[in-house]
């Protein structure tokens, strides 16, 4: 967790939180998207994260999603903002996750090739075969992902 959320933390406990994140949806040629497994619990989910104090939505996209997979991204278009989900961590802290999800583009890197403290796993997904999600909000994000690409492929 970033310092900045481990630091607000300190000072306010378990108490629930509104938090922003960034998150990005990668699509292969075939159409297939980029999906994180989560180390802990694997489950997946989209590569991104929290902002830190300072910081844009797009550079916080571009920094999460390189730290959990190893590929530099630039965010093309918000697909969509999901502000309605709230979720509980194991240890009890509850939050309120505004996350906004942008249609991004590969720059460079190659995808991780081994575990890291929050990634176990990298993989592509066909859209119509896509896996177990860490939470809700992540499945409305997938939809998003889908509504799109069929909206734009007539």
């Amino acid at each position: 967790m970033a310092d900045y959320i481990k630091e607000l933390r300190a000072l306010v406990g378990h108490r629930s939180l509104i938090l922003n994140t960034s998150a990005g949806a990668l699509l292969n040629d075939k159409q297939e998207l980029l999906l994180q497994e989560r180390t802990g619990n694997d489950d997946w989910c989209f590569p991104g994260g929290f902002m830190e104090f300072g910081e844009t939505l797009f550079e916080t996209c571009k920094r999460e999603f390189e730290e959990d997979s190893g590929v530099e991204i630039e965010p093309v278009t918000l697909l969509k903002t999901f502000d309605t989900d709230i979720y509980t961590y194991p240890n009890g802290d509850q939050t309120q996750l505004i996350t906004n999800l942008f249609l991004v583009k590969k720059v460079s890197g190659h995808l991780l090739d081994h575990r890291t403290e929050e990634t176990s796993d990298l993989r592509y997904f066909a859209l119509d075969n896509l896996p177990h999600f860490f939470n809700e909000q992540s499945e409305k994000m997938a939809q998003a992902v889908i509504d799109y690409v069929e909206k734009n492929s007539k």
